[in-house]
């Protein structure tokens, strides 16, 4: 029987960082990095793709807020995003995690493992899609833990 899996979104500005879950959704891996292009059909192109290799019942997208909660000009634009996933993606469950810190903990994980600069910006935002996928997961968990 094949579980359903959750797929992580970065949504940046040049490009867009995609994660996915294992099918007990116990562990997410980096899947790849979208090049933007300044249009969004690019990534919901793939996103079908996507969906065609895999069983996926959940999108989990980073809202980057300001340090301070509040919704920042990025957080405006990922929610246009959002809106055009539930258009185009109604029968998924579509959900939001705060992003804050998940840029920084990619980039200590690149600097750890010793990442060469030039390979860093093509992956930093595949990295931050793991670890928006595993706060989701890390929250569900505590969710059915309590």
């Amino acid at each position: 029987m094949n579980k359903m899996r959750i797929l992580g979104i970065d949504y940046g500005e040049a490009r867009v960082g995609v994660a996915i879950t294992d099918e007990l959704n116990i562990t997410a891996q980096g899947l790849e990095t979208i090049q933007r292009n300044g249009s969004d059909k690019i990534i919901l192109r793939r996103l079908d793709d996507i969906f065609q290799m895999y069983k996926v019942d959940t999108i989990v997208v980073g809202m980057p807020l300001n340090m301070n909660g509040t919704i920042s000009e990025r957080a405006k634009i990922t929610q246009e995003f959002i809106h055009k996933l539930k258009c185009k993606y109604n029968h998924l469950k579509i959900d939001t995690i705060d992003e804050r810190l998940t840029t920084v903990e990619a980039h200590k994980t690149m600097n750890f493992l010793d990442v060469n600069k030039n390979k860093k910006k093509n992956i930093v935002d595949t990295i931050s899609a793991v670890y928006i996928l595993e706060t989701y997961l890390n929250k569900q968990k505590n969710i059915s833990a309590s």
